[in-house]
């Protein structure tokens, strides 16, 4: 096949596709496993790189996966200025199950009732 710009995006798809089938069996594989849980004792830094904030907020976002082989849950723990930011970003998996929040950690703003 000759080296032209349609064959190099087909190339790059198939790619990403074949990345995001390993990711999902990947995470199929590890359905039942919790989490590993953070210390509670330390505080958590902002997910964003190269941000050393500490983290304020509680990102949650729940969307059925793109095969239609259940519901995908991405978290992320954000600072203040970041959470700012956080919106939707996987609408196209939107379904009666959709979820997305963002919701400040207990005791963030020196507050416990959270």
């Amino acid at each position: 096949m000759p080296d032209t710009e349609a064959g190099r995006e087909k190339q790059a798809a198939d790619a990403d596709r074949a990345q995001r089938e390993r990711a999902l069996q990947e995470e199929l594989e590890r359905g039942d496993e919790e989490p590993p849980s953070p210390d509670a004792d330390e505080p958590q830094v902002c997910h964003y790189r190269s941000c050393t904030d500490l983290a304020t907020f509680r990102v949650v976002e729940q969307y059925e996966e793109e095969t239609g082989h259940g519901l995908v849950t991405a978290e992320a723990l954000v600072c203040t200025a970041h959470a700012e930011g956080e919106h939707p970003t996987n609408l196209d998996g939107a379904s009666p199950e959709y979820r997305f929040s963002v919701e400040p950690l207990p005791g963030a703003f020196g507050s416990e009732d959270s």
